[in-house]
């Protein structure tokens, strides 16, 4: 049976929020989705459609949700609707809203050194996650985000912020989730805060990472 997903996108245009849902929309007819598209946060209003759907993708950096916007979607992901998306485009995405990043699960707070950061992405094997089965650890040279995270989630990769320059420094190394999932009711949740631009996706791990986590979190 053919699922639904809705991917709304927007906000900061410097995380190219149009060629990052492009390429999720392309992933996601491939296995078989009807696949929607919305360039507004009104999408949201609609809580008797969201309901219908298997999957939403937020791809919208900063900019601010009211409530009416947002209550439809902590209930639809409530009820069994997946949530799923990367980088600012789901965890930088309303800064005025704790409910959003309660539902997402973290929110950015830094990424020191700006873009070009050369780091490895290091799979937990502990996880035994089909969502990193046989992808290696890899290295990218993009934004590092640096995260406040809720203790719930279920971390599946993480990335060392070595000592460097900077007050946070005093704190030593510190070990900071890449891909996570959790729950929000019935609904599943997954995150990658990689895709600070859509070609970080050329990496083969980072799009079969970003694939598996769409699939996944769909109803």
């Amino acid at each position: 049976m053919t699922k639904q997903a809705l991917i709304v996108r927007g906000g900061w245009d410097g995380h190219q929020p149009v060629e990052v849902s492009e390429l999720f929309a392309e992933w996601l007819r491939a296995e078989d989705f009807q696949v929607e598209i919305a360039d507004t946060l009104d999408a949201f209003l609609d809580e008797e459609r969201l309901k219908q759907l298997d999957l939403i993708v937020p791809v919208w950096t900063m900019g601010e949700i009211s409530d009416e916007q947002l209550q439809p979607v902590l209930r639809a992901v409530a009820s069994g609707v997946g949530l799923a998306g990367c980088h600012g485009g789901m965890c930088d995405s309303f800064r005025n809203s704790v409910d959003w990043q309660f539902m997402t699960g973290s929110q950015w707070v830094a990424h020191p050194f700006n873009d070009g950061v050369e780091y490895e992405v290091r799979m937990v094997k502990a996880a035994d996650s089909p969502l990193i089965e046989g992808i290696p650890d890899f290295t990218v040279k993009s934004e590092q985000y640096y995260l406040h995270v809720d203790p719930t989630v279920n971390v599946l990769a993480t990335t060392t912020f070595v000592i460097s320059d900077g007050p946070h420094s005093a704190n030593g190394e510190i070990r900071m989730p890449v891909v996570y999932t959790k729950r929000w009711g019935q609904g599943k949740v997954y995150y990658n805060s990689l895709g600070h631009q859509a070609n970080i996706f050329d990496i083969p791990e980072a799009k079969e990472l970003m694939k598996r986590g769409l699939i996944w979190a769909a109803r």
